[in-house]
């Protein structure tokens, strides 16, 4: 009995899932600045190419 309750309050993978959920977010976040710089810089070097072609 007094092993299941000291598994009770144990929060230690509590706190474990909070760090993966703010691990997870925070990849969230970058993958979609990655591919937004991603986009933009491709139309920027699309800009520089055309402009290129044309002289």
């Amino acid at each position: 009995m007094k092993l299941v309750k000291k598994f009770i309050c144990d929060e230690n993978g509590v706190t474990a899932i909070e760090y993966g959920l703010i691990a997870a977010l925070i990849a969230v976040v970058i993958i979609a600045s990655v591919r937004a710089v991603g986009t933009n810089l491709q139309d920027v070097f699309t800009a520089i190419s055309t402009a290129l072609a044309s002289v």
